[in-house]
């Protein structure tokens, strides 16, 4: 076989794997950016709910809270 012919199929093998990395470490970082939204936009509902006089947002707030706890303490590294 070729020599260059073989150096042109690692250099292709190469550029596809960095374009496979690179798509990978993007979607990561888009699910990690949603994930810390949600987190966010949860915080905020909950801020807003402990602002009332009233009781019936404590209730679903103190239970959102709870879940999330329980599930933070589930994940393991």
């Amino acid at each position: 076989m070729n020599t260059t012919t073989v150096e042109s199929r690692r250099s292709r093998a190469r550029n596809v794997a960095r374009k496979l990395a690179v798509q990978t470490a993007q979607g990561t970082v888009e699910y990690v950016a949603l994930i810390l939204l949600v987190a966010l936009v949860m915080a905020g509902v909950i801020a807003a709910m402990k602002g009332f006089k009233t009781d019936e947002g404590t209730a679903l707030g103190d239970a959102i809270i709870k879940k999330i706890k329980d599930s933070v303490n589930h994940v393991q590294f």
